[in-house]
């Protein structure tokens, strides 16, 4: 998979669940607290998988 198809995958992944957990736990939430909840998903996954390769190296 090339790097955009990745980005992609997580970003609706991360849309998906963003959506999903705001509703579910904060459903007063305000459209920029989702956004940012989306960001910091994608953001996690991206220091996921560094910290993965990274031990993978070791």
């Amino acid at each position: 998979m090339t790097n955009i198809t990745i980005l992609l995958i997580r970003i609706a992944l991360a849309v998906f669940f963003g959506i999903l957990l705001m509703r579910f736990f904060y459903p007063q939430a305000s459209i920029l607290s989702v956004v940012g909840l989306i960001a910091v998903l994608v953001g996690l996954s991206y220091l996921t998988e560094y910290l993965r390769r990274r031990k993978k190296r070791s």
